[in-house]
Formats: structure tokens, C-alpha cells, sequence
């Protein structure tokens, strides 16, 4: 690797960035490596990333998240059946973390109030929104698909309040229903 940050990490530094990226743990990788050096002669954040990114290739690791697999309706029936509580509602949200967006498949239990994360879905990173690949959002696609499967399996609402674009603030479906 030719880049000046590696190699002016210790060998125990480097050893353990590689066992973080090992365990895909990405973030703490990056902290580790800026962490290694004084605060006035860190690297920038950006550098540290391409440091990350060219260890991950260099260790046979992907960088880019893989999509999730494509979710299973009799799995997803499991998982709801197991749940403490009524079933009153399934409701997909759009979330995001540092690789970019994805959705939420929701089951919404009453006695108490509960939500239960069934599934997460996502298609890919956020370079998809520079390279124009989106819209539309396959997981959004594919969260209205087995989300209402799933709804009517129950005979309960399925609520996806924004399923053209990911939307931090779009209405959730307890706050849209006066039914719980």
C-alpha cells in the first residue's frame, strides 16, 4: 500500500485496523487510524477513508455493502406470529446510516405500544443517487411489495408514507390513525 497515513501507522496500529475491517467494522477502523496520530497532525477524514477503502481491497473485502438478500414472506409470517402483542399495523420507513439509505419493515404491536424491526432492505449505497441509478429505490420497491403480502397475511394496514424517496420526517402510521 502506498499511502504516507499507512505507513507511518505502527505495525500494532495496522495490524489492528486490518482485524477491525475483518470484522467490517469500517467506522472504527477509520477512528483508529486518525486516532494514531496527534490531534494537531491528523489525517483528514476523507484520506482515512480512502486508506479504509484500499485496506478492504487489499484484505479481498468489498467496501460497498452488498444488497440484502430478497425477503421471504413466509419467513417475515414467522417473525410476526412470534411477537408479544396484537399485530395492529406494518409500516416501512425509510432510515440511513453512513453507506446510505435503506428501509425499515415494521411490525406494530399494541398492549403495549411496541414496534419490531422484522427486516431492513436495502439495494445499494448512496453513489447511486451521483451516478443516477435512482429513482426509483429498489428497496422501496420491494418493501411495498412483501410489506402489503405481509399486511394481508394479518389483515392489518400496511403504511409506507413516502415510497418514492427516502424522507426522514414522512408520517409515521400511529400519529396518521386514530385506531390505537
Amino acid at each position: 500500500m502506498d499511502s504516507p497515513i499507512w505507513a507511518a501507522l505502527e505495525a500494532a496500529e495496522r495490524s489492528a485496523v486490518d482485524s477491525l475491517i475483518q470484522q467490517d467494522h469500517r467506522i472504527a477502523a477509520v477512528a483508529r487510524i486518525r486516532e494514531a496520530f496527534p490531534v494537531g497532525s491528523r489525517p483528514a477524514l476523507y484520506d482515512t477513508l480512502d486508506v479504509v477503502a484500499e485496506r478492504y481491497r487489499e484484505l479481498g473485502q468489498r467496501f460497498e455493502r452488498y444488497p440484502t438478500h430478497p425477503l421471504d414472506l413466509v419467513t417475515l409470517v414467522e417473525k410476526v406470529d412470534a411477537l408479544p402483542g396484537r399485530t395492529v399495523a406494518i409500516e416501512a420507513l425509510w432510515d440511513g446510516d453512513t453507506d446510505g439509505w435503506y428501509v425499515d419493515l415494521i411490525a406494530l404491536t399494541d398492549d403495549p405500544a411496541t414496534e419490531h424491526r422484522l427486516a431492513m432492505i436495502r439495494h445499494g449505497s448512496d453513489m447511486r443517487l451521483f451516478n443516477g441509478t435512482v429513482p426509483p429505490w429498489p428497496e422501496a420497491q420491494e418493501a411495498e411489495t412483501i410489506g402489503r403480502a405481509l399486511a394481508e397475511q394479518f389483515a392489518v394496514p400496511f403504511h409506507f408514507a413516502s415510497p418514492d424517496q427516502p424522507d426522514f420526517d414522512a408520517p409515521r402510521w400511529r400519529t396518521t390513525t386514530s385506531s390505537v
